[in-house]
């Protein structure tokens, strides 16, 4: 498959600060990408550069083959962390001034309007202005201004920021919906979560380097199924006194265990079961958030 988006050797530099150094990335048509990290990893300045509303210091960002800075920018779409909408604007207005803005027909703008303003359950409010909404419907209304023009890219800068589980599930739908319909989306958070639930690619970032760009799968074989879920009469000291077992940690009614390498959990299942029957034995891979303290050393909050 052809690439889409390419950073070759991307590095942005502020006098004697450097904000993102030699980073390499792809993205191909129709994926959706996390570019996850700490705050001030560089994720912002990262999308500011693929948008060309930054320059790059050192190295090139192309969009299918073409420099970034030569290509149409209705093309693209973007969530920015800062939100920003006009107080005073009737939600409907406001979507119809940005879909126009991007050069739709005002026929069409209202199409679109019409349709995720019912999706986000926002019937009641398309007549109020927006200083008079709640925050997260504030967002869901940019979140819309930033792709009722359908744009072939999306950059969403913490598109989840702020939303109540309901909303997220909503939010989270609606970008699994533009991947169906063909669009291509780059997004960063700093919940773990919904990167592994929507992300076919992601890239780690840490203090502007990147400790790893490829799909979560293959993140995850990087550590093995250390993780072992059990349900024991075994207290928690025996079981940390067990070969092969760094922690453990107790979960209500079960020990989750991680283990140094994957192939001591057959030891751990014959000193545990002892011949007899056991309710819960389960190894899988770390999650993505287990993985993301792992690598920046730090928690992500």
């Amino acid at each position: 498959m052809d690439l889409l988006l390419v950073l070759q050797n991307v590095t942005k530099r502020y006098k004697d600060f450097t904000a993102v150094q030699s980073l390499n990335f792809s993205i191909s048509p129709g994926e959706i990408f996390g570019l996850i990290g700490q705050n001030g990893a560089g994720k912002t300045t990262t999308f500011r550069m693929i948008l060309d509303l930054q320059e790059t210091t050192e190295g090139t960002i192309t969009w299918e083959g073409t420099l970034i800075n030569n290509v149409n920018r209705d093309l693209l779409g973007y969530l920015p962390e800062e939100r920003g909408i006009f107080p005073q604007m009737k939600v409907e207005e406001q979507l119809l001034y940005f879909g126009q803005l991007r050069g739709m027909t005002k026929a069409d703008c209202k199409k679109e309007a019409d349709f995720w303003i019912e999706r986000f359950d926002l019937q009641e409010k398309r007549n109020d202005k927006a200083e008079t909404l709640s925050k997260g419907n504030q967002q869901k209304v940019q979140l819309i201004a930033s792709f009722i023009h359908r744009p072939k890219f999306l950059i969403l800068d913490e598109p989840f920021s702020g939303l109540d589980p309901v909303n997220k599930d909503l939010l989270k739908n609606a970008i699994l919906l533009l991947k169906e319909q063909g669009m291509t989306i780059l997004f960063s958070s700093h919940q773990m979560d919904n990167v592994e639930e929507l992300c076919d690619h992601l890239c780690l970032l840490k203090r502007g380097v990147s400790l790893f760009s490829g799909s979560l799968l293959d993140l995850k074989k990087q550590y093995g199924k250390t993780k072992l879920t059990i349900r024991t009469a075994l207290p928690a000291d025996k079981l940390a006194k067990l070969k092969g077992v760094k922690s453990v940690k107790e979960e209500r009614d079960q020990y989750v265990l991680t283990l140094e390498q994957e192939h001591y959990a057959k030891d751990i299942f014959d000193v545990v079961s002892n011949g007899t029957y056991i309710e819960k034995f389960s190894l899988d891979y770390l999650s993505l958030d287990e993985i993301f303290k792992d690598k920046v050393g730090a928690t992500h909050v």
